[in-house]
């Protein structure tokens, strides 16, 4: 699934693929904001560690689980 971080006073979002489920995901955010973490971690699909700081989340937007790409097709 595709998962956007905002950050305050960053430029960009964070853009990961995460094979993490949309109730992972959404029980990290709410750990991080409800102070019971002080990083939000996600973990990408090459099993990259991402670490926010809690107190600089602006957003986390939580996209549709990608389906697996079989053929060969153009991208």
């Amino acid at each position: 699934m595709e998962v956007k971080i905002g950050v305050q006073h960053a430029p960009r979002e964070i853009i990961l693929e995460s094979g993490q489920s949309a109730e992972e995901v959404e029980s990290a955010v709410s750990e991080a904001l409800s102070g019971t973490s002080q990083l939000l971690t996600l973990v990408d699909d090459h099993g990259r560690k991402v670490l926010v700081p809690a107190d600089r989340l602006a957003y986390v937007e939580l996209g549709e689980p990608t389906a697996r790409k079989v053929g060969f097709g153009t991208l």
